[in-house]
């Protein structure tokens, strides 16, 4: 008995880890962490535990249910992709039908857990964000038009409106202004990506911008999506939602992503590149936690 056991528990571990890789982790966590300053900023502090865990545990399910069904559809180009073929589905290590009734299995999960432990405004939220991934983004968008991410963002820019009904029952203009401005980060960050990984996506012919309208129209709208980010992330301060601790951190970070977008377009090399995609994650990682920052100490 006990050799048979020693020997099954590395296939379990492998299988965890394929269904966790389905969800895409390091894209949840990012979503949960704008998720819950959304919740602080509604609540002016630290809302109770159990409600911070509940939101986050369905945030979390509907996320890594649309990131699931995402890599089902597009299991034969995440093939083609060096980025993606490392993936559990590309690399056989989860069926693909077994990954589409996992995503929907959390997608249930999602709406049961927010709407029996939360509200009911936010479980309808998280559902729309997994159906406007899914049906808008990765079914139709991604494969037919170079606008795809900017439309397609506002699936990810769900989750703060998630984390503010979470906690007031509603939507009001600062939760909105929030959402624009992961809206508004998103084109320039997954842009930069593009420019990386430009061969990849024309191999697999998804129509990134790169790809279609060339480096150089990319570089101007990542400039101008960066322009437009920038100044929603000022109204927040013009509309008094957020503090002077937070306008110091929103011009400084918007003032380092120009600057690099900027130099991208000067440079116009894959390192410049490189570092623009890694500097936009820490940028909405750390605009979020300024407002936090700033709303726990007015």
């Amino acid at each position: 008995m006990q050799p048979a056991t020693v020997a099954s528990a590395p296939s379990i571990r492998t299988a965890f880890a394929a269904y966790i890789n389905l969800m895409k982790p390091h894209v949840t966590v990012l979503l949960l962490g704008t998720t819950l300053a959304a919740m602080v900023v509604a609540a002016g502090g630290f809302p109770a535990a159990g409600i911070i865990l509940a939101t986050l545990l369905g945030g979390a399910m509907a996320a890594g249910s649309a990131n699931a069904i995402n890599c089902y559809w597009d299991r034969d180009i995440d093939q083609i992709m060096s980025r993606t073929k490392t993936r559990a589905l590309p690399a056989g290590r989860v069926p693909p039908t077994r990954a589409l009734i996992f995503g929907i299995i959390l997608a249930v999960g999602s709406f049961t857990v927010l709407a029996g432990f939360v509200n009911l405004l936010s479980a309808l939220l998280a559902v729309s964000a997994i159906l406007f991934y899914v049906l808008i983004y990765t079914m139709w968008l991604k494969r037919t038009t170079p606008q795809n991410i900017v439309i397609g963002g506002a699936a990810g820019a769900v989750p703060v409106l998630v984390g503010w009904a979470a906690v007031t029952g509603s939507i009001n203009l600062t939760a909105i202004w929030m959402f624009l401005v992961i809206f508004l980060w998103t084109p320039p960050h997954f842009w930069a990506l593009s420019l990386l990984l430009k061969q990849d996506y024309a191999r697999a012919e998804v129509p990134m911008m790169p790809v279609v309208m060339g480096e150089r129209e990319t570089h101007k709208q990542i400039i101008l999506y960066t322009l437009l980010l920038l100044a929603a992330t000022l109204v927040l301060f013009a509309t008094h939602a957020m503090g002077f601790l937070y306008l110091a951190s929103a011009v400084l970070l918007g003032s380092g992503l120009l600057v690099l977008a900027i130099r991208t377009a000067y440079q116009k090399t894959l390192k410049s590149a490189r570092t623009l995609f890694w500097f936009s994650n820490y940028y909405l990682a750390l605009i979020f936690a300024a407002m936090v920052v700033d709303r726990v100490l007015r």
